[in-house]
């Protein structure tokens, strides 16, 4: 730091705030000079870095200046005045316009001292400005409401900053038809609101975006957290323009809307950080449906430890991981987070000394350092026809997307049999389910019972938001009927449901994995030699220590993690 606690002389704001015990002078100090260097107010910094309480400063700066504190509440979005001020300085500034009197515009802010965001809001304007004091905390959660208000139609993007967004498509070539196209969709209008969806998605931790056309509306849902949710409704006249936008943008054929399509989109958010889109058109009554899933491949270096495995099953999987040989399973329903799971593997593994070739429909996370292969039937080239020729390549670590036919399952045994560790996937409920699955694919159980050597079920819940989850008290007979043990209840502890505020989607924020981590030990092999059916197998796994899907969920309820009914609609008994 340029400047010394020493030398700074706190007047003002800062002053008052120590003088009523809100904050200790050091760190007060500390946090005049940082918010200085960092050009935002005071307050606004206090609070970001959470050193106070926003109500609390808010209340000391209105008894310095001798105003009151208005309470943001009693403002709705579609009160405050519309396009007055531009987004930029109300973020820059942390400033919210309230309401217009004459040539009067009265300002929010947090900090009364921040003249310079009046001085630019009223040049910006052209008209005089006044400051209302409110909580920062409450300011922020305004601005952004007030923002999303705004950016609801189509004509409010007109304005919007999205040029600098670069988009590409992927996984095909130019196609001549779309390219003399182009000239159809790329109105502002509409490359803009498509961009803006795109975004959006991206900032609210969205998973999937759907594009849906019906008889007489035009809707676009997100899939946040596992859930649907419709976040616009445009015009059903802008139903072909918007799905032509999306096409092109993933090179698709946008002359052909009466077979499905597959694509891929990569959006460039800056010189370090891109998108993936996958995208798949559907043709539906009323036109083409379009759903994009969004692939960020961050997702894949978060970490076992982000994952949510109890920790003797991260070692589990850490151990099956370390082995030379052998055959890993992750299977669960679509959108369970298999996906993620085996990339976390595949990024443990990523290493110079290891040759590592994947086959994937399609390849959903690009990493560097691991040789990845698109499957394509048109063409002859399945995962069958991959892994043949992935077994030339001198592999050491082969991962298959999923394993749905006998002759796939055959040649991944086989290689996790002769000195190769293959990561793949099935659509099984359970891990007992997974082995009676490939019996019944038609592999011999000797070869299941000798390859398979760690298979990992799981399902994704919802985190229960911190900022408002709250208690719950359930009767002792209910815990037990939902699957608690004796041992569990008296021992304690605390159940939460979901409430919901401004931070969260209706109580939930972000999802986090429930898995049932069986390691095929002597004794289980032995029961698939002999064919046993899954429900004896399942039995063994119990015996041996190894956690079901549903204790795992009432472990993460027990921890408070997420709620019983979130368990129980991810999980049965």
């Amino acid at each position: 730091m340029a400047t010394n606690q020493s030398n700074v002389t706190l007047t003002g704001l800062a002053r008052r705030f120590v003088e009523d015990g809100l904050l200790d002078e050091d760190v007060a100090k500390d946090a005049y000079l940082q918010a200085a260097n960092n050009r935002i107010p005071l307050i606004t910094y206090l609070v970001q870095n959470q050193l106070a309480d926003s109500q609390k400063l808010a209340f000391a700066a209105a008894m310095e200046f001798g105003v009151s504190v208005l309470d943001l509440g009693s403002f709705a979005p579609e009160m405050l005045p519309d396009k007055l001020v531009d987004e930029k300085l109300i973020r820059k500034h942390n400033a919210l316009p309230l309401y217009k009197r004459g040539n009067r515009l009265f300002i929010a802010v947090s900090d009364p001292t921040n003249i310079q965001a009046l001085d630019e809001i009223k040049f910006n304007t052209g008209l005089s400005t006044d400051a209302v004091l409110v909580d920062d905390a409450a300011l922020r959660v305004a601005i952004d409401k007030y923002l999303e208000s705004q950016d609801q139609t189509m004509g409010d993007l007109e304005d919007a900053d999205l040029e600098g967004v670069e988009t590409e498509g992927g996984d095909q070539d130019d196609d001549d038809g779309a390219t003399n196209a182009k000239t159809d969709v790329d109105d502002a209008p509409i490359v803009k609101y498509v961009n803006k969806v795109l975004l959006d998605a991206i900032r609210g931790g969205a998973s999937d975006i759907h594009f849906e056309p019906y008889e007489k509306v035009y809707r676009v849902r997100y899939r946040t957290d596992g859930m649907l949710k419709e976040i616009s409704r445009p015009s059903i006249k802008l139903a072909p323009k918007i799905s032509a936008r999306v096409k092109i943008m993933a090179q698709l054929d946008i002359s052909e809307r009466r077979v499905p399509q597959d694509g891929r989109i990569k959006m460039k958010l800056s010189k370090t950080k891109a998108i993936d889109f996958r995208v798949n058109t559907l043709p539906t009554l009323w036109g083409e449906k379009i759903v994009l899933r969004i692939l960020d491949p961050s997702q894949a270096k978060m970490g076992i430890d982000a994952l949510g495995y109890e920790e003797d099953q991260k070692e589990l999987y850490l151990n099956a991981l370390k082995q030379p040989q052998g055959m890993i399973l992750v299977t669960g329903p679509t959108g369970s987070g298999k996906t993620v799971s085996l990339y976390t593997g595949l990024n443990i593994l990523n290493q110079p000394e290891i040759n590592i070739s994947t086959a994937e429909d399609p390849a959903e996370i690009n990493l560097e350092g691991i040789n990845q292969v698109n499957v394509n039937n048109k063409v002859g080239l399945g995962f069958a026809e991959a892994l043949r020729a992935f077994l030339r390549q001198d592999p050491d670590v082969i991962m298959v997307g999923e394993i749905r036919d006998l002759e796939t399952a055959n040649i991944a045994i086989k290689a996790a049999q002769t000195g190769h560790l293959v990561l793949s996937t099935l659509h099984t409920n359970s891990a007992a389910e997974t082995l009676t699955r490939m019996m019944n694919m038609g592999v011999p159980a000797f070869n299941i019972a000798t390859s398979v050597s760690l298979i990992i079920a799981q399902r994704l819940g919802r985190r229960l938001c911190n900022s408002c989850k709250q208690r719950l008290d359930v009767p002792k007979e209910t815990l037990l009927k939902e699957g608690f043990t004796e041992e569990q209840i008296e021992t304690g502890f605390t159940l939460y449901t979901p409430k919901g505020c401004d931070k969260c989607n209706g109580g939930y924020k972000g999802r986090v994995g429930i898995y049932e981590v069986v390691k095929v030990t002597d004794a289980l092999a032995n029961m698939i030699m002999e064919e046993a059916s899954s429900i004896e197998i399942a039995r063994q796994a119990l015996q041996e220590g190894f956690r079901t899907l549903r204790q795992s969920a009432l472990r993460k309820v027990i921890e408070g993690v997420t709620s019983l009914e979130e368990a129980n609609r991810v999980t049965k008994d």
